[in-house]
C-alpha cells in the first residue's frame, strides 16, 4: 500500500513517538489538551476481515521531527510559553531569510506579523504543517510561508529582471527543500505540483 509505505517512511505512530521520546501517554495527552503539542497529521483506520471476524485499528501518525518539539516541552511550563518559543523561532527564521535578501510585501510579514504567527500556531497545533512541510517544525513553516508569498508575488509577471529571477530561483529552491512530498493520494492537488513544479517548468526549463 503506497499510503502506508509513505507514512511509515516519514512519520512515527503515536506508540513509536512515545517510545522514542520516553514520554508517557498521560503526559503526551496532557500536552495536547493544553494546546502545546500538535494533533496527529494523519489518522489511519485499518479494517481487517479474517476467519475470526472483523477487526478495526486506528493509528495516529506524527512527523518524526516532532521528537525535538516533545523534548522542548519537557522544560516548557505552559501553553503560553510554548507559543512564545514558537513565535521566537518563527521570527528568527524570517530574520535569517531576510538576511539572504528575501522579503515579502505581504502585510502578514510586516505590520500584521503578530497576528500571522498566532494563526500559524493554530495550524501547527492542528497538525496541518506535519502534512505539508518536511519536518512540521517552526523553521520549515516560516520558510514555506515566506517563500510561498515571495514566489506568488514574483510570478505575477512572466518577464523578470535578472535580480528578480535570481530571487525567484532561490525562493523556489528553498520552498522545494521544506515542502513535503505529500501522501500519494494528495500529491496531484498539492502545493508541490501547483506551485513548485509549475514554476520550475515555467521559468527554469
Amino acid at each position: 500500500m503506497d499510503l502506508l509505505n509513505y507514512l511509515n517512511q516519514h512519520f512515527y505512530t503515536k506508540t513509536q513517538l512515545l517510545e522514542k521520546s520516553k514520554i508517557s501517554s498521560v503526559d503526551f495527552n496532557q500536552y495536547q489538551q493544553k494546546s502545546m503539542m500538535p494533533a496527529a497529521s494523519y489518522l489511519l483506520n485499518i479494517k481487517c476481515d479474517s476467519f475470526f471476524g472483523e477487526h478495526t485499528q486506528a493509528s495516529e501518525f506524527y512527523p518524526k521531527a516532532y521528537l525535538s518539539w516533545l523534548a522542548d516541552l519537557t522544560t516548557t511550563p505552559n501553553a503560553q510559553t510554548a507559543f512564545e518559543v514558537f513565535s521566537a523561532r518563527y521570527k528568527t527564521q524570517l530574520q535569517k531569510l531576510n538576511g539572504f535578501g528575501l522579503f515579502s510585501v505581504d502585510d502578514k510579514f510586516n505590520k500584521n506579523l503578530s497576528n500571522h504567527i498566532k494563526q500559524e500556531w493554530q495550524h501547527f497545533l492542528k497538525g496541518t504543517y506535519g502534512i505539508c512541510t518536511q519536518s512540521g517544525l517552526v523553521a520549515d513553516i516560516a520558510t514555506k510561508e515566506l517563500t510561498t508569498s515571495i514566489v506568488n508575488e514574483l510570478i505575477l509577471n512572466k518577464e523578470l529582471s535578472s535580480k528578480k529571477r535570481e530571487n525567484l530561483e532561490i525562493s523556489i529552491n528553498l520552498l522545494d527543500s521544506v515542502t513535503s512530498l505529500f501522501a500519494p493520494h494528495e500529491r496531484q492537488n498539492s502545493s508541490r505540483v501547483k506551485l513548485i513544479e509549475y514554476v520550475k517548468n515555467s521559468y527554469f526549463l
